[in-house]
């Protein structure tokens, strides 16, 4: 019963840690400048209805790459071992960025922000695609999807994306009063903490992908 017992709270801790993981890569607070930036003119109903296409957008692509990820990697060819390590550095370059408080150019691009401020709209690009669900958040669900065959595994994965999806939804509806609060120090500030607790995501994630290829550094 005690063992029972211990690998219930293990995979509550592994959900947990993933719930902490894919809010932290999406980083909805380093959105709020560049929604704000791309929404200028805009209403408060045609902000909202922005926020809300790019929260939608974004459980649809998770949700798609949760479910077909693995698929993908076998019809490429690659080991999941290669793309843990390249998901871990993927996630490290992420974290690098948010620490020094710049936008990550993994996920998007200057070019990318200027041509869709002539848009009908930035929802989906660049918003939802690739600055919130970019290849850090892709690769993070495909792996969360390899870690158990449970039969209930793939709906918490599913049930936990759509939870940060919502909280997206919430953070962005609310973004012009959050970024007035805040500022533009505070925005940072959130950034580095987020950006240090995603390093250390990435160290752990490549760490287990190495172990993975070279199984003699497993001991």
């Amino acid at each position: 019963m005690g063992k029972d017992r211990g690998e219930i709270v293990e995979n509550w801790s592994e959900y947990t840690r993933f719930f902490t993981a894919l809010l932290v890569i999406l980083d909805p607070f380093m959105a709020i400048p560049i929604l704000l930036t791309l929404t200028v003119g805009y209403t408060s109903a045609e902000r909202n209805r922005v926020v809300r296409t790019a929260a939608l957008t974004v459980a649809a692509v998770l949700v798609v790459m949760a479910l077909l990820g693995e698929t993908l990697l076998h019809l490429l060819g690659t080991s999941f071992g290669s793309f843990r390590v390249g998901g871990g550095i993927v996630l490290f370059l992420m974290a690098l960025a948010m620490l020094q408080a710049q936008i990550d150019r993994v996920r998007t691009s200057p070019s990318e922000e200027q041509s869709a401020t002539g848009r009908a709209s930035v929802a989906v690009v660049p918003i939802a695609i690739p600055l919130l669900a970019g290849p850090g958040a892709m690769s993070t669900v495909i792996i969360a999807m390899h870690r158990s065959a449970m039969p209930y595994h793939s709906a918490m994965i599913i049930g936990i994306i759509l939870m940060i999806s919502l909280v997206l939804w919430l953070v962005l509806r609310l973004a012009k009063p959050i970024g007035e609060l805040l500022g533009d120090n505070g925005l940072n500030v959130l950034n580095r903490i987020f950006g240090l607790i995603l390093a250390a995501i990435a160290v752990e994630v490549t760490a287990n992908g190495l172990k993975q290829l070279f199984p003699v550094l497993a001991g």
